[in-house]
């Protein structure tokens, strides 16, 4: 889309979402976004009542295309449950491998606010969280697992596991090795 055609608005969120994914939410400041968004800082504060406020917009507009990703990988997938299972993390551990890949934008802004429980991004992180592992569980009960829920939250586990093992090592070879770990314990589930 045309940059004068898109609003201020969108224009200063996608600012926000590229600096803050980039270079993490404390360390960009709100003129920096006004300055990558081409508005003035009152512009933003016209728009956004806060950095907290557009921090959690940040991290709400991530939400559905992520789990929308994660939902096509599985489907694009051929074979049993467990194969498709697995192919998510393939598909994470081959995202991994690109120079701009920071992880998962959710976990690092989760680290970032960890003094701050009730902070308005923590809130929508850990909702996009729980959809996501309700999908899972979702996905695990029409194919028949007799706990889904359960299994569901151990694939999560093991998800956000490989998330910040690989950007301690960066080495997305961890994510291959959670979706092996995913597809043994989806396989083994009753």
């Amino acid at each position: 889309m045309p940059r004068e055609t898109r609003t201020a608005k969108s224009r200063i969120l996608d600012a926000a979402n590229r600096l803050f994914y980039s270079e993490g939410i404390r360390a960009v400041s709100i003129d920096a976004i006004a300055e990558k968004a081409g508005v003035t800082k009152m512009t933003v504060y016209y728009h956004f009542d806060s950095k907290d406020d557009l921090i959690a917009a940040y991290l709400d507009s991530r939400d559905q295309p992520n789990i929308t990703l994660y939902k096509t990988w599985f489907e694009e997938a051929k074979g049993p449950l467990d194969k498709r299972i697995e192919a998510i993390f393939i598909n994470l551990a081959r995202s991994a491998r690109h120079p701009k890949w920071k992880g998962c934008g959710f976990l690092r802004t989760a680290a970032e606010l960890t003094n701050m429980p009730g902070h308005p991004a923590m809130k929508v992180g850990a909702a996009h969280k729980k959809r996501f592992e309700a999908w899972l569980s979702d996905m695990f009960g029409e194919h028949g697992k007799e706990q889904p829920e359960e299994l569901a939250r151990q694939v999560v586990l093991l998800m956000d596991g490989a998330f910040s093992t690989v950007l301690v090592h960066r080495d997305p070879e961890y994510l291959e090795a959670a979706g092996r770990a995913a597809r043994a314990a989806v396989s083994n589930a009753p």
